[in-house]
């Protein structure tokens, strides 16, 4: 008997393992980094007050870490049910759901936070193309980058019909208009910028290529339909 092969993890496995345990990683590393800023909000969120939590930039990331393994029980729960219905991709489809959710709301959620004049002062919007983008600091580029970063990495995982670069970049846009047109009607004291959906829409494109080896093809679109069993003959 070759206890070598029996015991021998398959390489596929072995490279799930491997990604996981470096997004752990680097999720840990980048919560260890920021503790300072997030435990100032720790207090107003565990006794549950709106205010001081969830209407900062702090309290938001902080509870989005806080709701990781929530998210992880979720993609569990769903890979489950659908390997018992017989989906051949259940854990990838399940990943990408939750990914593309809890990646993305808690950057709209800051995105629609409203400033010290909201409602009060008249709404702006800027139509020039590259006019404010001279003007952003490197943290409003990487929060611009990574609003929509989550949909466009797990949403061509998910659904075939996305599985391409030009497609993720016009879904990205589309999102960025909606949230901005939603900013300039609700008179949130922020600018409605073009610049914000050239941003927006470039970091899902570079996210969605990052996940390219990933995507879900039209074939196996349909080879994870879930699979019934044989009608008995009549």
């Amino acid at each position: 008997m070759n206890h070598n092969a029996s015991l021998s993890v398959p390489p596929h496995r072995a490279r799930r393992i491997v990604l996981l345990s470096l997004a752990i990683l680097g999720i840990a590393g980048a919560a260890f980094v920021v503790r300072r800023p997030l435990m100032m909000s720790a207090p107003m969120c565990v006794a549950g007050r709106w205010h001081g939590c969830f209407d900062t930039f702090n309290g938001v990331v902080l509870m989005t870490l806080v709701a990781l393994p929530l998210g992880a029980l979720v993609v569990w729960a769903l890979a489950r049910r659908r390997r018992a219905a017989g989906v051949t991709s259940a854990w990838r489809m399940s990943l990408a759901e939750v990914g593309m959710v809890h990646g993305t709301v808690p950057f709209l959620w800051m995105t629609m936070m409203p400033g010290a004049g909201a409602g009060t002062v008249p709404a702006r919007v800027s139509l020039v193309p590259l006019r404010d983008l001279v003007t952003m600091g490197t943290g409003q580029i990487v929060g611009n980058l990574l609003i929509f970063a989550a949909l466009g990495f797990f949403a061509p995982m998910r659904f075939a019909a996305l599985a391409s670069v030009p497609r993720i970049l016009a879904l990205g846009a589309s999102c960025s208009v909606l949230v901005e047109a939603a900013q300039y009607v609700l008179r949130l004291d922020r600018v409605s910028s073009v610049d914000d959906v050239l941003v927006n829409a470039i970091g899902a494109a570079l996210a969605a290529m990052a996940s390219r080896r990933w995507w879900r093809t039209t074939a196996e679109a349909s080879s994870d339909q879930p699979r019934r069993a044989p009608a008995p003959a009549g």
